[in-house]
């Protein structure tokens, strides 16, 4: 039996650019999150290693404790910035260049909230990261809370010529499990922002978490068939797992959440698949993260093994990954 392909981000970009295509994952030291730096909420979202996160943006010594939010009336370190995003762009489009082939590239705002800042210090780091040579466009990780009007007016502009795309974190469309896990936004609130994203002519991609506390199977395909209903491009699926330093892991370790199993996380991620529309592209499968960190489930350390495990369940519908 011959099976069909899932149809992945990697092939949209192949079937639009004719080439490979690859995402250049920029993390940019200043930016931090309403909900961690406490205009919506406090702690960050349970799952969610503020400690970690906040080490790893500081990479420039004299940004530690300076972060923007949309209120910053100033950016002293604008010009630091933008060296670090064009230094990160050479050295990792080198290397996805050398061992991937990649010939195309998007910037991709990836850590934190990357549209959490004053409309000036984006646009300068926007317009910079497409001047950087074989660009075709960007890919901006924010939440649906942390955009204004004119940012969103500004990218559809750029959309006219480039590639633009915008991700935000739907989770799922239950306000009471996003009160659970200390979202600070509502689930109108992200529809909402879709919507307007598309209409202003972005590609949206759609962030699903599977296993979030107290979630039924019923409940996670419901927030993706929502998901698919509000006009989304593409989708990252993502079990929900345990790392230290998070009020999760607290939770875990009190007994009062218990992680998905892997059987169920296949099923519920087969179950999406199917009932996906076909013109929507799979950005990622599963996630996981092989160190120290992770408390459970321990089927979440190794995502080699995991897609080997999807696979197999994808062949009986026949699809592969």
């Amino acid at each position: 039996m011959s099976l069909k392909q899932i149809y992945t981000f990697g092939s949209y970009l192949k079937d639009k650019f004719g080439c490979k295509v690859y995402k250049v994952g920029i993390n940019i030291s200043g930016f931090t999150c309403p909900n961690i730096d406490g205009t919506v909420a406090k702690g960050g979202c349970t799952f969610c290693e503020n400690d970690s996160f906040s080490a790893s943006t500081d990479q420039v010594q004299e940004l530690k404790g300076f972060h923007l939010n949309l209120d910053s009336k100033e950016n002293p370190f604008l010009e630091k910035q933008l060296l670090q995003l064009e230094q990160q762009f050479q050295a990792i489009s080198a290397r996805q260049a050398k061992e991937y082939g990649a010939e195309k590239f998007l910037v991709y705002f990836q850590s934190f909230t990357n549209t959490y800042a004053p409309f000036e210090t984006l646009k300068a780091l926007y317009d910079k990261a497409l001047t950087f040579p074989n660009v075709v466009g960007l890919s901006i990780g924010t939440r649906s809370d942390s955009i204004t009007d004119e940012t969103l007016e500004y990218l559809s502009e750029l959309a006219r010529e480039k590639e633009i795309w915008i991700e935000f974190g739907i989770q799922s469309i239950y306000d009471k499990t996003l009160d659970r896990i200390n979202r600070g936004h509502d689930s109108a609130n992200v529809k909402e922002w879709i919507l307007k994203s598309k209409k202003a002519g972005l590609n949206v991609c759609g962030h699903l978490i599977f296993g979030l506390p107290d979630e039924t199977q019923e409940m996670m395909l419901e927030t993706a068939k929502q998901a698919y209903e509000w006009g989304i491009d593409s989708v990252k699926y993502h079990p929900l797992y345990v790392v230290k330093r998070t009020a999760l892991a607290n939770e875990y370790g009190r007994g009062e959440f218990t992680p998905i199993t892997e059987e169920l996380y296949l099923d519920t991620l087969i179950k999406a698949i199917e009932m996906k529309p076909a013109n929507i592209n799979v950005q990622r499968i599963t996630a996981g993260i092989d160190d120290n960190s992770l408390i459970a489930p321990e089927w979440c350390r190794d995502k080699n093994e995991q897609v080997r495990h999807i696979n197999a369940a994808l062949k009986k519908i026949g699809l592969k990954y």
